[in-house]
């Protein structure tokens, strides 16, 4: 890593001066404002420290989030977009709510728009209506899963996006969504650029599979692993409640298995874990069969968890495809265990009952839980106060317990996953006891 290339662009100077400096019933100041020169360490440990100190060396930093004392932009005259794109995601709502609160109870802007069904929203071919938005419109909508925009996936043509914000006179667009969307608000970026215009491009994360690289975490991943916990109890219930019960529970996890690994975690009454970033034989004496088993006839019942991403090795010459958004389209991991722990364990001469759950898309599509909501407010918040201060290509992000803001060609470089030699994979282990290896020598 380079200490340069987490700067943040800006669309120039700014001379407004913030409302949020006006105090209100004789408190001041309100705020603690932030300048560019605020940052959060990327490394905090003493080694890294000692390093960097040893060798005269500027330590990797990233932009610290926050209100700032000077706009770029004058809330008496801005207009400002939202829209939401890729898979539902718990949290939606709250982010949509509280940029509009944000926008209008604190800067005073009151000309707000929502683009419908994603990134077909700014084209005007799909024909999908406009939202005015405003506190009354979004007054309860942190109390529904979903999004009330709508969403949608894949990129449209970036020229006629931005035609439709040059001609709407849209000076601030915040996009909501995973690293598909943040691709898509980046290129929007790049367009604007070229034709010289104003206009913030602001990034919040949004990714159930906590997968965005560069953060702590994203909204939703916590409500979802806590849905996930809850089917977990299920899954125990139905694996105890049958000789040799097994209780088979996909979880989403396309790439990464943080959801998986983290209800496992909170709940400890799974006793196998398989997620993408981990290799397993089927078969042999080390297999993930085998292990299972072992572990039947030594405690008649099993609860496995799996992501929906893991084990695509084996299935041979499957062929790739893409959806929309240009993620690769897994074979169905769990259907696919299902049959195979079936027929070995009837090869086996092993009686047994086999329970499939798949849940992904009640837990996408359920409200944030506290914590989530809070989360997302947090977020919605710093992007507002960011994008009026004058920064663009930027994603919110949260690092070290506090909030930043990064480059989005940064955040989208590489998919964050888990480190099956660090502490975390080795605490699911230790949850789990499954084999530290299911591999064959």
């Amino acid at each position: 890593m380079d200490a340069n290339q987490f700067q943040v662009k800006t669309l120039g100077k700014g001379n407004v001066v913030s409302p949020l400096m006006h105090k209100i019933e004789g408190v001041e100041p309100l705020y603690e404002f932030i300048d560019d020169d605020d940052r959060v360490i990327y490394d905090s440990s003493l080694k890294r420290y000692r390093e960097n100190f040893k060798n005269n060396r500027e330590p990797i930093t990233f932009e610290k989030a926050g209100p700032h004392e000077v706009l770029y932009f004058d809330p008496k005259k801005t207009k400002v977009g939202i829209v939401t794109c890729g898979g539902l995601c718990p949290g939606l709502n709250d982010v949509i709510r509280s940029i509009v609160n944000h926008l209008n109870y604190r800067y005073g802007i009151k000309n707000i728009v929502g683009f419908k069904y994603g990134y077909e929203g700014l084209v005007s071919d799909y024909g999908h209506d406009v939202i005015n938005l405003n506190p009354d419109v979004v007054d309860s909508i942190h109390m529904s899963g979903g999004t009330m925009l709508g969403t949608s996936r894949g990129m449209q043509n970036v020229a006629h996006m931005v035609d439709t914000l040059e001609m709407m006179n849209i000076n601030i667009l915040f996009c909501i969504g995973g690293d598909g969307t943040l691709r898509g608000a980046h290129a929007i970026h790049e367009e604007v650029a070229r034709r010289n215009l104003k206009i913030s491009i602001a990034g919040i994360p949004k990714t159930i599979d906590n997968d965005i690289d560069l953060m702590k975490k994203s909204f939703g991943f916590e409500t979802a692993f806590t849905k996930a916990n809850e089917f977990i109890t299920y899954a125990h219930n139905e694996a105890k409640g049958a000789h040799n019960g097994v209780a088979l529970l996909k979880l989403m996890g396309r790439d990464s298995g943080f959801i998986a690994a983290n209800a496992v975690l909170s709940i400890q009454e799974a006793n196998f874990v398989l997620v993408p970033e981990m290799h397993f034989d089927l078969y042999g004496p080390k297999g993930f069969l085998e292990s299972l088993k072992t572990r039947l006839i030594n405690r008649q019942h099993a609860v496995i968890v799996v992501a929906e991403g893991a084990g695509q090795h084996l299935f041979e010459n499957a062929e790739v495809r893409v959806d929309k958004s240009g993620n690769v389209i897994h074979s169905d991991i769990g259907l696919f265990l299902k049959e195979k722990i079936k027929e070995y364990l009837t090869e086996q001469d092993m009686s047994h009952t086999i329970k499939y759950i798949d849940p992904s898309y009640i837990i996408r599509s359920a409200p944030a839980n506290a914590n989530d909501s809070k989360f997302c407010n947090l977020l919605a918040q710093n992007a507002v106060h960011a994008a009026l201060a004058g920064k663009t290509d930027f994603v919110v992000g949260y690092w070290n317990d506090q909030f930043t803001l990064l480059p989005i060609p940064e955040t989208v470089k590489k998919r964050k996953k888990i480190d099956i030699h660090g502490d975390m994979w080795w605490n699911v282990l230790e949850a789990t006891r499954q084999p530290v290896s299911m591999i064959n020598d």
